[in-house]
């Protein structure tokens, strides 16, 4: 764990450099806007330990998967949300010697994230190898308002002696991805401009997408304004060179405005006029405004998502810092983009789509934002029925039969580990659990009929040809699979997986019943289209009556899978510290024949599913799995914290949201340099929400058993329900609801039926 990011309500900060944790520090303070991103790289050179990131959303390369033999099925690619322009990058020669930050004795240092305005700033003090002494104030933007630029200022002031100043600012197109399979690379140069603004226009291999960025200096020495400076092409790099000589307590001050913009969103015959409309729309502000409309836009969104703690200031600034993250990297304004594991923070796991959003993300979206946004997540997956099919069809699956890809940008399956590839099919039960959680939460049935339905008959067609008879139980089984738990592989019967998939064919069975009710000609023309048989419908009810759940009588529990009792049960707590987390110390072959588990499994399960087991059984099985399980995965701890907070085991339930709240900016796991865990960062909020607040949808009405942390004063937060906007505050010996909007509500708080007046009628 690390521990010297400073606790404050409303900033992330560090007040000295770390050499040996800078890339940690560049995913910590990483921003950007849902359309693009980037790591907290530095502006000038540096030649210590960095990870350059910087991305376009939906800007991807398929990398050829690099595995030690092949597979029938196996994907042949891995899609990767790749480096795209280094736009930032400021080349400065003071008295001739390039000021790079390894290279300097730093005198002060300080990277501070404001997550009220959305801006990054740092500022040092060092002292070059030829003896100048300079002073660095820099601001960064990656702008909500217009959220195909950013801008970033950067003023140097020497401190000690006169000098000669050189800056160049460029933009650099000749960049590559660190996991490049094959070191390769991903982009082929197209046009480099240098007659009025800094162009640089290159083009992905194989995918084609064409991105232009276009770049503006603003440069002031001493508080005037410089004419242009010496300008400079090369394949893949534009950039402009500015000269000055400054004395002592003197400053330069160079103002770079970007756009970004790509073949996704604009024709390319348009993509110049974007660019440049984009670029002129804020080189057209000064600075100051740019700063205050950055503030403006992150208001609007704050006042809708913002959570407030009083009284443990280490945990109000985990909870922003993870909301601030998801609101900076999902939107919702573009359907066809999702929310990465690691958003724009890092490389890991490609930038692309994992089940992580259904189960995770869309709750915090459905009650944070307009139902628009979480329906956009939902058609994504829409949009890519028809992969899907295709995905199950190179797996041997038939008539329509569809299997959602573990991981995808474009709707095909391109995940490069085989046995998730293959086994994890659980995610297809996630996908179908958004619908069921969508509708339950924003009453939109029509999506079902227009969308949905369509989904979960493809998804409840696989489920029944993956399922087979097993003559000795006289029950349906589900063999060779990977459950949550990644920490076993290729079991048979996990109970998770052959639960969800009972209840997708129960709840698919369901829609269709509706409809044949509510919009019988629609129903109709949609099967006929489906080539939906007659027999469909009998053969998943069979399942459903007749599938074999592994369990234990004896414990009162459910078996995670079979033959989960034959292993050696020794509690996480008697594990030795130093051999943690698992993955970086034992094998892979210990760890499949250990009982250890990697993240919400059962509980997982449960969790989705709460309202059909009754408290003892909950409690059994947490009991009986929380001490087996490590939490290395992100989204273990958020799960656990819900069920514990249900259970009454508040003290357990607050120690897992710090767990799931700090995951990052604590780097509980030893692995944030990697980027950080977006799609889990929800599970922050989950936590509060549906942990300490108990918030629920149980037929048609919003429910919340609440609790507070002994150590807190207050928690508040405001959530979105059909159309009503509540804001609910709860203290050590009261609380508070508020409608908010113009029609009452009534609600089930802590047992009690309420009545919620709008506020403006009081």
């Amino acid at each position: 764990m690390k521990n010297y990011i400073i606790h404050d309500p409303w900033h992330i900060i560090e007040d000295q450099f770390r050499a040996e944790h800078n890339e940690f520090s560049e995913s910590i303070f990483s921003i950007g806007n849902g359309r693009m991103g980037q790591r907290a790289n530095f502006e000038e050179a540096y030649s210590g330990k960095t990870m350059q990131g910087s991305y376009l959303a939906g800007v991807y390369y398929p990398d050829k998967t690099r595995v030690g033999w092949w597979k029938n099925g196996y994907p042949e690619y891995f899609a990767k949300v790749i480096n795209a322009v280094q736009w930032i990058g400021l080349d400065i020669q003071i008295d001739g010697t390039t000021l790079d930050l390894a290279q300097c004795e730093i005198i002060s240092f300080e990277r501070r994230l404001d997550m009220k305005a959305g801006v990054l700033y740092r500022t040092f003090r060092a002292k070059m190898p030829n003896g100048k002494e300079v002073e660095i104030t820099a601001k960064r933007m990656y702008h909500l308002f217009q959220s195909d630029t950013a801008s970033l200022q950067y003023t140097l002031r020497v401190l000690n002696s006169d000098a000669d100043v050189a800056v160049r600012s460029y933009l650099d197109g000749d960049v590559v991805n660190r996991d490049s399979n094959y070191d390769e690379r991903f982009w082929v140069p197209i046009a480099e401009d240098i007659q009025d603004d800094l162009v640089l226009v290159k083009e992905t291999r194989k995918t084609t997408f064409r991105v232009e960025a276009r770049l503006r200096n603003v440069c002031y020495v001493g508080g005037t304004a410089q004419s242009s400076g010496i300008k400079r092409k090369e394949q893949f790099y534009v950039g402009e060179e500015l000269h000055a000589h400054l004395k002592a307590g003197e400053s330069i001050r160079m103002e770079k405005y970007v756009a970004m913009v790509s073949s996704l969103n604009h024709p390319l015959d348009k993509l110049t006029e974007a660019a440049q409309n984009s670029l002129e729309k804020i080189a057209s502000k000064s600075y100051d405004e740019l700063i205050q409309l950055q503030t403006e836009a992150w208001a609007r969104i704050w006042e809708e998502s913002d959570i407030q703690i009083e009284g443990d200031v280490a945990a109000q600034q985990a909870i922003r810092f993870n909301i601030f993250q998801l609101n900076q990297t999902y939107t919702g304004e573009d359907a066809r983009l999702n929310i990465g594991p690691k958003g724009f923070t890092g490389e890991k796991y490609g930038g692309v789509t994992y089940w992580d959003t259904e189960a995770y993300c869309l709750p915090f979206y459905l009650a944070t934002q307009e139902p628009k946004v979480a329906r956009n997540l939902l058609l994504y997956r829409y949009q890519h029925l028809e992969k899907a099919i295709e995905n199950a069809g190179k797996l041997g699956f038939s008539d329509g039969a569809a299997l959602y890809p573990m991981v995808t940008i474009n709707g095909e399956e391109c995940h490069n580990e085989w046995e998730i590839t293959f086994e994890e099919i659980h995610r297809n039960g996630a996908i179908a659990f958004a619908i069921y959680n969508y509708v339950r939460y924003t009453d939109d049935s029509e999506y079902l009929s227009t969308h949905g339905l369509e989904v979960l008959i493809g998804i409840s067609r696989f489920w029944a040809q993956r399922v087979n008879w097993s003559e000795q139980k006289q029950q349906y089984v589900m063999l060779g699979v990977t459950g949550p738990n990644e920490y076993e592989n290729n079991v048979n019967n996990n109970w998770y997986t052959n639960k969800i998939a009972v209840w997708c064919l129960r709840y698919t069975l369901k829609v269709i019943a509706q409809e044949q009710t509510l919009h019988e000609d629609r129903l109709y023309e949609l099967l006929s289209r489906l080539d939906f048989k007659a027999e469909e419908s009998p053969l998943w009810q069979h399942i459903v009556d007749n599938m074999y759940l592994p369990e234990d009588s004896g414990r009162g529990v459910f078996l995670q899978q079979d033959g989960f009792l034959d292993k050696e049960l020794i509690p996480v707590a008697e594990l030795p510290a130093g051999v943690r987390p698992l993955n970086q110390h034992w094998s892979w072959d210990r760890i499949l024949r250990s009982c250890y588990i990697k993240q919400a499994d059962v509980l997982q399960g449960i969790y989705f599913f709460e309202d059909e087991f009754d408290t003892n059984t909950i409690r059994r099985n947490y009991d009986f799995y929380e001490p087996l399980t490590v939490h290395e995965s992100s989204l273990s701890p958020c799960v656990h914290a819900i069920i514990a907070a249900k259970l009454g085991k508040e003290d357990k339930a607050y120690e897992f949201y710090l767990r799931t709240a700090r995951l990052d900016l604590d780097d509980y796991n030893n692995d944030t340099e990697d980027g950080l865990h977006i799609t889990s960062m929800a599970g922050t909020w989950l936590a509060i929400v549906e942990g300490f607040a108990g918030m629920r949808v149980r037929d048609g009405q919003l429910h919340f058993q609440t609790f507070i942390p002994k150590n807190w004063q207050s928690y508040a937060f405001h959530v979105q329900y059909r159309g009503t906007k509540l804001y609910i505050n709860v203290s050590q010996d009261d609380f508070e609801v508020k409608n908010l909007s113009d029609t009452e509500i009534s609600i089930i708080f802590n047992g009690e039926q309420l009545l919620i007046e709008p506020e403006w009628k009081s």
